[in-house]
């Protein structure tokens, strides 16, 4: 059988909003050797977003051109689709979202990664209990992931939504500004810190508040990542990553 020149290991596609800037370098930086990312990007406008009706328009434009990307994705025969944005996989809880990927799966032809599930794994393997999550989105979709939280066994004890304004609002989320939240969030009655919404950069932040605070602090598209690689066989474990690089 043939294989890639360069991702004779795997080829992932990787689907995200043409709005995000931070899921393509974020994955690039863990591709190991032998694994190509290959980007589709879901056409989206910089939506306003102040509400929860806006934030349903913005997800329902990202749904209503998710299956056209895919399938340019699926013209280069990828091996395993990851899903680089989060809010319609966590939306209506876990066994609609499940239903959800089994269904992209069954279109796209490759199985699928996605930020919530990945999360889920991620939390269980630090045998997290009572979690807080940071979100970049509007009150609606905080309902819908901590449904989906707490559907997967979980305690979401403290809940911050930045809501931010548009798409692009959301990359331009300082980490000094997440730092902050993160310690405000903190306290001994928490197992771990999520963080969704991928286009909110997280991964380097998250590393040093793990260091920091003494407990997970999880970057959803470093869980991603990681989720997708194990998925399709491949171990690999390198350091400066955090925990779920290096001993997962």
């Amino acid at each position: 059988m043939s294989q890639d020149a360069l991702g004779w290991r795997c080829k992932f596609a990787v689907v995200a909003p043409s709005t995000n800037t931070i899921v393509q370098p974020d994955m690039e930086a863990w591709r190991p050797d032998g694994v190509t990312n290959h980007f589709g990007r879901i056409y989206v406008p910089n939506m306003p977003v102040h509400n929860d009706e806006d934030f349903l328009a913005l997800v329902d434009a990202i749904g209503g051109e998710l299956y056209a990307t895919v399938d340019r994705c699926t013209t280069m025969a990828p091996d395993y689709l990851i899903m680089g944005m989060s809010a319609l996989m966590f939306w209506d809880g876990r066994d609609a979202s499940e239903k959800r990927m089994q269904e992209l799966s069954d279109h796209a032809g490759v199985r699928v990664s996605a930020g919530s599930f990945a999360c889920e794994s991620a939390l269980n393997l630090a045998e997290a209990k009572r979690i807080a999550v940071i979100s970049p989105y509007m009150p609606i979709s905080d309902v819908n992931v901590t449904r989906f939280f707490e559907e997967c066994g979980f305690t979401v004890a403290k809940f911050l939504g930045l809501r931010c304004n548009s798409p692009i609002a959301i990359a331009e989320v300082q980490p000094d500004t997440l730092r902050q939240h993160l310690r405000e969030m903190d306290d001994d009655s928490i197992d771990a810190i999520v963080q969704v919404g991928t286009n909110l950069s997280m991964t380097a932040l998250a590393l040093e508040m793990t260091a920091e605070l003494g407990k997970p602090v999880i970057a959803i598209n470093a869980a991603t990542y990681w989720h997708a690689l194990r998925a399709v066989g491949i171990d690999d474990q390198f350091p400066g990553h955090g925990p779920l690089f290096e001993k997962y």
